[in-house]
C-alpha cells in the first residue's frame, strides 16, 4: 500500500490547482485522473473560460500562465450586456475610471479550457511532491486516522485527506454521502465558435431574449468567438442539428446582428444546465472543489473561476495546519475552508439565479423594470464598480 499526505481526484483544471498551489508545501500528493490532456493542435477550442484577475494572478504565481502562447490569450476591455427589442442595458469599459482605480488595463482573458488545463498539467508534472497516477478510484474508506482508495489498476493508497476535483458527477461526493441540492435550469447550453463579419473590438456580449441568453465571448482573432446560447433543450437540440447556412442565420438574427454574419467556425455542443450545490463541502477526511461541490449558470464563462478560488483557499487552510503538524484530514480543520467557500458559491449561485429570472418572460411590465433596472445601473459609478468588483473577484 502506498501512502499519501493528500489524495486529489480529478486533474481538470482546479485539481490542478490545487497540486500546483501545494508545490511549496510538505506534503506529498498523488492525483488520479485517468485521461490526461490530449496533445493541442491549432484548432481553437470551443470550450473556453473568462479568467477574472484572481485566477489570473494564481495561475502566473504557480508558473501555469506563462506556458499558455499569448496569441491563444484573449483580453477583453468592454463588456456589452442588453435585452432584444428594448432600451435596457449596461456596459463595462476599462476606461472608466472607477475600473482605473483597481489598477487594471482589463475586465479579464477569454482563454481556452484545454489551454489551462495543459499548462497547469505542465506545472504540476515537474512537482517533485507531486505523482500523477493514470488511474481511476474503485473504492472509498474512511476512518478516525485516515482514508483508503483501491484503484482500478489492483493498487492500494492510504492518505490524511482526499480531495474530490471530479467534476460536476464526482465520485468523490457520491461515495461519501454527502447530499446535492440541484436545481434544472430547463434550458440547454448549445456551444460553438462563430467567426463574424465585424470585429469583436475585446468585447464580451451577452444578450437577453424572453426564452434565451446568447453569449459572445471574444477570442484571440479580431473576428473569432466562443457563443454560449442557453436556451429550452428542444431548441438547443434543433439548432445542433441544422443545416449550417440555416444556423448562420439563426445566431444572427439571435445576436441582433450586432458583429453581422455569423459563420460557424467548429462542432456544436449541447450541454444539460443544472445549478448544482453539495450540502457538505466537507467531511472528516474528504473535501470538495470545484464543479464536484457547486456548478453555475455558465453566463460569460465564469464558472471555474469560482473553483480556482476554492482551489486557492483550500491550499492556504492546507498549508496553514501542516505548518503547524496538524492532521489536514481531520473535519475541524477543514471548516473555515468550508464557510467561506459556500457563502460564496450560495452568493454566485443566487446572483445567476437572479439575473436568469429577471430575464426570463416577456410580459411588458417586467420588460420596462428590467429596462428602468439596468439604465440606472449603467449610469451609477458605485453601482457599476460593485458589478465588476464581483466579476473580478470571486
Amino acid at each position: 500500500m502506498k501512502h499519501a499526505d493528500l489524495v486529489i481526484v480529478g486533474g481538470g483544471m482546479v485539481g490542478l490547482a490545487l497540486a500546483a498551489l501545494l508545490a511549496d508545501a510538505n506534503c506529498q500528493i498523488k492525483m488520479l485522473e485517468k485521461h490526461p490532456p490530449k496533445p493541442l493542435d491549432d484548432a481553437f477550442s470551443h470550450r473556453v473560460s473568462a479568467i477574472n484577475f484572481a485566477s489570473q494572478q494564481m495561475l502566473q504565481a504557480v508558473g501555469s500562465w506563462q506556458k499558455i502562447a499569448a496569441e491563444r490569450l484573449s483580453p477583453y476591455t468592454q463588456m456589452a450586456v442588453c435585452e432584444k427589442d428594448s432600451f435596457a442595458k449596461i456596459h463595462f469599459d476599462n476606461h472608466d475610471p472607477l475600473i482605473k482605480q483597481l489598477g487594471l488595463e482589463q475586465l479579464g482573458v477569454i482563454v481556452e479550457n484545454d489551454r489551462i488545463q495543459t499548462a497547469l498539467w505542465e506545472t504540476v508534472s515537474q512537482q517533485a511532491n507531486v505523482e500523477l497516477l493514470q488511474d481511476s478510484p474503485k473504492t472509498l474508506g474512511v476512518s478516525e486516522t485516515g482514508a483508503f482508495l483501491t484503484l482500478e489498476s489492483g493498487e492500494m493508497l492510504s492518505t490524511k485527506l482526499v480531495v474530490g476535483a471530479d467534476g460536476a458527477n464526482s465520485w468523490v461526493r457520491t461515495q461519501s454521502h454527502m447530499p446535492l441540492i440541484s436545481q434544472d435550469y430547463q434550458h440547454t447550453a448549445l456551444v460553438c465558435n462563430v467567426k463574424t463579419v465585424e470585429p469583436h473590438e475585446k468585447t464580451a456580449r451577452q444578450i437577453f431574449s424572453p426564452d434565451s441568453i446568447l453569449a459572445f465571448l471574444p477570442m484571440a482573432d479580431q473576428h473569432l468567438c466562443s457563443i454560449v446560447w442557453s436556451l429550452p433543450p428542444e431548441q438547443a437540440q434543433a439548432l445542433q442539428t441544422m443545416d449550417e447556412t440555416l444556423f448562420n442565420q439563426a445566431v444572427t438574427i439571435a445576436f441582433d446582428n450586432q458583429l453581422g454574419l455569423c459563420e460557424l467556425q467548429s462542432s456544436r455542443q449541447i450541454y444539460p444546465l443544472v445549478a448544482r450545490y453539495a450540502r457538505d463541502f466537507v467531511k472528516p477526511r474528504i473535501a470538495l472543489v470545484g464543479d464536484a461541490a457547486h456548478t453555475i449558470h455558465p453566463l460569460a464563462g465564469l464558472g471555474v473561476n469560482l473553483g480556482f478560488a476554492d482551489a486557492m483557499t483550500l491550499a492556504s487552510e492546507l498549508k496553514h495546519h501542516l505548518a503547524q503538524g496538524h492532521d489536514i484530514g481531520e473535519q475541524r480543520h477543514l471548516r473555515y475552508f468550508e464557510r467561506k467557500r459556500k457563502t460564496e458559491a450560495i452568493k454566485v449561485l443566487a446572483a445567476m439565479k437572479g439575473l436568469k429570472e429577471l430575464f426570463h418572460g416577456d410580459n411588458p411590465l417586467k420588460k420596462f423594470v428590467r429596462g428602468v433596472g439596468l439604465s440606472l445601473t449603467n449610469q451609477n459609478a458605485l453601482a457599476k464598480k460593485f458589478f465588476i468588483e464581483q466579476t473580478l473577484h470571486f
